[in-house]
C-alpha cells in the first residue's frame, strides 16, 4: 500500500519554487549581443532566411512562444520569471512596497541666490503690499493706504528692472503693473491728491499693453467732477463710453448718468435731458427719473414734469411684498425660517430701496405740484392720482398728508384742519398720522381738549406711533398731570428709541417734577444724539446751575455760545454766573458782548452801568443808563441814575440841568427834590427855598398816604 507513496527528498524541503527557472538555452537572450552570429544576420539578411519547417517546443513538449501551431499563434509570453527566485526567498521578508529601503531622502533646499527665486519673493511682496493697502483703505486709514501703494509702486519698479536684466521684456508681469498703477491711482483720488491720481490714470491709459485701461477714463472723469470741471469731466465720460461694448449694459447706463449729471452741474438741461430720456427708455431707474424731472421743472415745462413723473412711479421697485414676512401656518421651522429673514442682510437692502423710492416721490411731487397746474391744489390732486394708479399706492395717503403740512408751512391753518379730516375714516395708520398732526395743531392753537381728543384717537389707532403718542404726553403735561405726561414718553421711547422729541419732553419733565438726576441722564443721553443742538445744551446747563455747580454750568454754556456764538440770552447768562464766581473781568467781557448783539436788555444795560460807575468810569455809565431811560420812560429811576452820574463825575451843572427836567416829569419824586436842594445849597443858587418847600409838602402829603393806606389795611 506505501509502495505507491513517494517522499520529498530532503534537500529541497524548503524549495517551494524549483525548477521554476528552468528553461530552454535556446531563449536566452543575455548573450546576444556577444553572438556574432545572431549580429551579422541582424544586420545583413534579417527577415530574408525561408521559414523553417519544422516548429520548435519548449522542454516541457509545449510550442515555442509567438510559434503557429494549427494556425494559431501561441500568446506571448516573459521570458524572465515573475520574480521569485530561491535566493530572494532565503534571509528576507515579503516586501512588495519596499518599506525595508527606509525614509526617502530629503527634498533638495531651493536656492535662494537664484534670480528667479529672488523674482518670485519681491512679485509676493507687491502683491501683499497693494493687498494692504487696500484694507488699509476699507478701514478709514487714508494715509497709511497711501503709503503701501506707493510702496508697492517703487518694489514693482524693481521688479520690472530685475526681470529685464535675466529675461525678455515680454516676461514682464503685466497684469501686476496693472494692479499697482490702478490701486495708486486709487489712494491718490481718496486722499485727494486730484493732481497726481489723474498722472497715474493717464500712465494706464497712454500704455496699449493694457487691453482695458481706456475704461479707467471714467475714473479720471469722476475725479474732473469732483474738481468741478465739468467740461473735462464730460470729455472723458464721452471717451470711456466709446470704449466700452454695447454688451456691458449697465456700465453704459450708469456712465450716462454721470454725463446727465454733469450737464445739470453745468446748466445745460437740455442736453442732460437726452441723457436722462435715453436711461428712460434703456433701462429706466429711480435716479434718473428724478433728475429728469429736476431738469423739466428748471425749464419749466408742466407737461413734460407730468410725463417724467409717470415714468418714475412706473420704476418697477423690484422688492418683494410684505407677505412673504408672515408665517401661514404654525410650523415652527417656518416661524424660525421667517424670523431669520425678517431683518437680514437682504431685507434691509430691500428697505432701504423702498425708503430711497418713496423719498424720491415724495420729493418729486412736492416739487412739481405747485407749477404743473393752476394751484397749488389741484396740482397735488394730479400727483395723488397718478401715484393711487401706479404700484406705489401706499404713497398716496403720505401725500395727503404733505399737502395738509404744505398748507400749514403756508399758515392757511382751515385748509391743513379740512384736508387732515378726510383722514379720519382711513385705515388705522393713515388714521392716527392724521390724528397726530390734529392733535398737534390744536395743541399750537391752545385748544387743549380737542388736541386731547385727537391725541386719543392717534393712540387708539396705532398703539405703536411714537409721535401720537409724544402728542398725547405734550396734552397731559399741559394739564399739570406730569408724572402721567412722562409714562406716555417713556412709552413713546420704548416703541422708537430714536424718538428725539418724546426724550426732550421726558426730560423736561423730569425738570418739573424735580427729579434733577434723571433729567440730566435723559438730556445727557440726546445730547449723545444731537450733538449740536442748542435747546440740548442749554438744558444741561441749566440742569447744573439748578445743582448748584456753576463750573459745569459755565462748560456746557461755553459749548452752547460755540454754536449759537450770536445769542443775547447765553452771553449774559455767563456773564451773570462769572459775576457770581467773582470774575468781573469774564463777566464784563460777556455781558458787552451780550448788550452789542442786543441793546435792550434792562438787566445788561443796568450791570454794566454799574459796573462803570464801581470802576470810577461814570461818564460810560451814562450812555447805559440814557438807553435805559429811552426803553422806560415812565420809570423815574433811570433818569435819576444819569443825574446822579453827573453829580459823580463833578458835572453840578449838568446835574442840577438834569435834576430839574426829572422834577417837571416827576414832581412828587422824593429823591429828585432832595438831591435839588443839596445841590442849590452847594452851588449858593436861590431856587434852594422854593425846592425846600415842595420836598416838604411832598413828603407830608406822602405821610398822609402812607397813613391812608395803614388804615384801609386795618379795616379789610
Amino acid at each position: 500500500m506505501m509502495q505507491n507513496v513517494h517522499l520529498a527528498p530532503e534537500a529541497d524541503e524548503d524549495d517551494l519554487y524549483s525548477g521554476y527557472n528552468d528553461y530552454n538555452p535556446t531563449f536566452d537572450t543575455e548573450d546576444l549581443e556577444n553572438d556574432v552570429a545572431f549580429q551579422q544576420a541582424a544586420r545583413t539578411s534579417h527577415g530574408r532566411r525561408p521559414p523553417s519547417k519544422a516548429t520548435l517546443t519548449s522542454s516541457m513538449g509545449r510550442p515555442m512562444t509567438g510559434a503557429i501551431q494549427d494556425g494559431v499563434a501561441r500568446p506571448m509570453t516573459a521570458v524572465h520569471a515573475a520574480g521569485y527566485t530561491k535566493a530572494a526567498m532565503r534571509g528576507s521578508s515579503f516586501d512588495p512596497l519596499g518599506q525595508a529601503r527606509g525614509p526617502a531622502p530629503p527634498l533638495e533646499m531651493k536656492n535662494s541666490d537664484s534670480s528667479e527665486e529672488k523674482i518670485r519673493q519681491l512679485e509676493k511682496k507687491v502683491n501683499e503690499l497693494v493687498e494692504e493697502s487696500c484694507i488699509a483703505n476699507s478701514c478709514g486709514d487714508l494715509k497709511l493706504a497711501l503709503e503701501k501703494a506707493k510702496e508697492a509702486g517703487r518694489k514693482e519698479r524693481v521688479l520690472v528692472r530685475q526681470r529685464e536684466q535675466i529675461a525678455t521684456a515680454e516676461n514682464i508681469n503685466l497684469d501686476l503693473t496693472y494692479s499697482v498703477l490702478f490701486n495708486l491711482a486709487g489712494q491718490y483720488a481718496a486722499n485727494e491728491m486730484y493732481a497726481e491720481a489723474l498722472n497715474t490714470y493717464q500712465v494706464i491709459v497712454k500704455n496699449k499693453m493694457f487691453s482695458n485701461g481706456g475704461r479707467l477714463k471714467v475714473n479720471m472723469g469722476n475725479i474732473y467732477l469732483k474738481q468741478r470741471n465739468y467740461s473735462k469731466a464730460i470729455k472723458f465720460y464721452r471717451m470711456a463710453l466709446d470704449q466700452i461694448p454695447s454688451v456691458h449694459k449697465e456700465m453704459r447706463i450708469k456712465i450716462m448718468q454721470n454725463i446727465g449729471v454733469a450737464f445739470i452741474k453745468t446748466g445745460q438741461y437740455v442736453d442732460a435731458i437726452s441723457s436722462f430720456e435715453h436711461i428712460m427708455s434703456m433701462s429706466p431707474n429711480l435716479k434718473a427719473g428724478f433728475n429728469l424731472i429736476l431738469c423739466y421743472f428748471a425749464i419749466g415745462n408742466g407737461e413734460q414734469m407730468k410725463k417724467a413723473f409717470q415714468k418714475l412711479i412706473a420704476v418697477p421697485l423690484e422688492v418683494d411684498y410684505d407677505d412673504k414676512y408672515i408665517s401661514p401656518n404654525d410650523d415652527p421651522h417656518t416661524n424660525l425660517l421667517i424670523e431669520a429673514i425678517k431683518n437680514d442682510s437682504l431685507r434691509q437692502i430691500e428697505r432701504e430701496r423702498k425708503s430711497m423710492a418713496e423719498e424720491y416721490i415724495m420729493t418729486a411731487a412736492k416739487l412739481i405740484a405747485p407749477v404743473i397746474e393752476t394751484s397749488f391744489a389741484v396740482g397735488y390732486d394730479w400727483c395723488v392720482e397718478a401715484v393711487k394708479a401706479s404700484h406705489y399706492v401706499e404713497l398716496a395717503n403720505d401725500l395727503e398728508i404733505n399737502k395738509a403740512t404744505t398748507y400749514l408751512r403756508q399758515q392757511d391753518f382751515n385748509q391743513a384742519l379740512e384736508t387732515l379730516k378726510m383722514f379720519e375714516k382711513k385705515d388705522s395708520r393713515v388714521k392716527s398720522a392724521a390724528a397726530t398732526n390734529l392733535s398737534f395743531l390744536y395743541y399750537l392753537e391752545n385748544e387743549l381738549a380737542q388736541a386731547t381728543n385727537y391725541a386719543d384717537l392717534a393712540v387708539n389707532s396705532d398703539r405703536y406711533n411714537p409721535a401720537a403718542l409724544t402728542n398725547k404726553g405734550n396734552t397731559v403735561f399741559a394739564n399739570g398731570d406730569y408724572e402721567k405726561a412722562a409714562e406716555f414718553y417713556k412709552e413713546a421711547l420704548r416703541n422708537d428709541s430714536s424718538c428725539t422729541e418724546a426724550l426732550y419732553n421726558l426730560g423736561l419733565t423730569y425738570k418739573k417734577l424735580n427729579r434733577i438726576d434723571e433729567a440730566l441722564d435723559c438730556f445727557l443721553k440726546l445730547h449723545a444724539i444731537l450733538q449740536n443742538s442748542a435747546q440740548v445744551l442749554h438744558q444741561i446747563a441749566n440742569i447744573y446751575e439748578i445743582m448748584e455747580d456753576p463750573n459745569q454750568a459755565i462748560e456746557w454754556l461755553l459749548q452752547l455760545i460755540s454754536v449759537v456764538p450770536t445769542d443775547p440770552h447765553v452771553l449774559s447768562k455767563l456773564g451773570k454766573l462769572y459775576d457770581n464766581e467773582g470774575d468781573k473781568s469774564q463777566a464784563f467781557h460777556y455781558y458787552y458782548e451780550s448788550y452789542r448783539y442786543f441793546p435792550s436788555n434792562i438787566e445788561v444795560i443796568e450791570w454794566l452801568g454799574a459796573y462803570y460807575i464801581d470802576t470810577q468810569f461814570c461818564e460810560k455809565a451814562i450812555e447805559y443808563f440814557e438807553r435805559a431811560a429811552l426803553i422806560l420812560p415812565t420809570q423815574v429811576k433811570w433818569q435819576l441814575m444819569v443825574a446822579s452820574c453827573y453829580r459823580r463825575s463833578g458835572n453840578y451843572q449838568k446835574a442840577l440841568e438834569k435834576y430839574k427836567v426829572i422834577h417837571r416829569k416827576f414832581p412828587e419824586n422824593v429823591e429828585c427834590l432832595r438831591f435839588l436842594v443839596r445841590l442849590c445849597t452847594d452851588m449858593g443858587l436861590k431856587e434852594v427855598q422854593e425846592y425846600m418847600t415842595k420836598l416838604k409838602k411832598v413828603e407830608k402829603l406822602k405821610e398822609i398816604r402812607e397813613q391812608v393806606s395803614l388804615f384801609l389795611s386795618v379795616i379789610t
